[in-house]
């Protein structure tokens, strides 16, 4: 009798999908927050303002603050996972992400501007599913063969559980 060890075709190629949906995803939050972060880090408040009309209602130094923010999480999306040097960073960075446009919502809302909204429910989804994929579904391995999610990532994910 010869058995095997391999999965099933259905459930590996899920995975091999999983795990592209997730580099692509990666890959786009890398670039737009990269892109929104040499923004709101470098760029003057007077040449920012006529394209994101609050930066010239809070202090530059809180554009600058999220712009350095957007900038951490557009690398640590990306580089821990791909050098796999502390890959458990790879999901706290994307949750990070999230977070900062789950607290933009709000605060555009205040602010009268509904149109943004989509745009920011949207980034913050594809934040919480990379932070649930790399922390639950297909995390990925270190460099040393460890796993990448260990307790204090897991804990610092918990509430990534029920998606």
């Amino acid at each position: 009798m010869v058995t095997s060890l391999k999965e099933p075709k259905a459930a590996t190629g899920s995975g091999k999908g999983l795990r592209l949906s997730l580099w692509i995803v990666q890959v786009i939050l890398a670039a737009w927050f990269g892109m929104a972060g040499v923004l709101h880090a470098a760029v003057p408040i007077t040449q920012l303002a006529p394209f994101a009309p609050w930066t010239a209602d809070v202090s530059p130094a809180l554009v600058r603050f999220i712009g350095v923010a957007e900038l951490a999480g557009a690398l640590g999306v990306v580089l821990p996972a791909l050098t796999r040097i502390l890959p458990m960073l790879t999901p706290l960075a994307a949750a990070g992400l999230a977070l900062i446009m789950a607290l933009a919502i709000p605060f555009h809302v205040s602010r009268g501007e509904p149109q943004v909204i989509p745009m920011l429910v949207v980034f913050a989804i594809l934040g919480a599913f990379v932070a649930w994929g790399r922390s639950r579904r297909v995390p990925i391995q270190s460099r040393q063969g460890k796993s990448a999610h260990p307790k204090a990532a897991n804990t610092a994910l918990s509430s990534f559980r029920g998606l």
